[in-house]
Parts: C-alpha cells; sequence; structure tokens
C-alpha cells in the first residue's frame, strides 16, 4: 500500500473513499475473536448484555 499525503487525506474527507460488500458477522466468529485475542470482555460473549 502506497502512503498517502496528509494534503490527499484531509481533500478525502466527506468522499467515498471505499465500499466492500456487507458481511454477516456471526456470534461464533466473535467468540473466535475472542478465544485468538484472550479479550473474553462481555462486549464480546454476552450479546444480552453487551
Amino acid at each position: 500500500m502506497e502512503p498517502i499525503s496528509l494534503d490527499v487525506l484531509l481533500a478525502s474527507v466527506g468522499k467515498e473513499v471505499g465500499v466492500s460488500p456487507w458481511r454477516v458477522v456471526t456470534q461464533r466468529m466473535i467468540d473466535q475473536f475472542a478465544d485468538a485475542t484472550d479479550d473474553h470482555q462481555f462486549i464480546h460473549c454476552d450479546p444480552e448484555r453487551a
């Protein structure tokens, strides 16, 4: 990836710079993230409380 200058970055404010397709994120994927990062905060593991 090529570096972007601050001027180019500032000129991009308010403009669409890239779009990717939607991706469904499942609780299983979130649980796997929590396991991989050893981050089992309730915001990842307890959907009702989060």
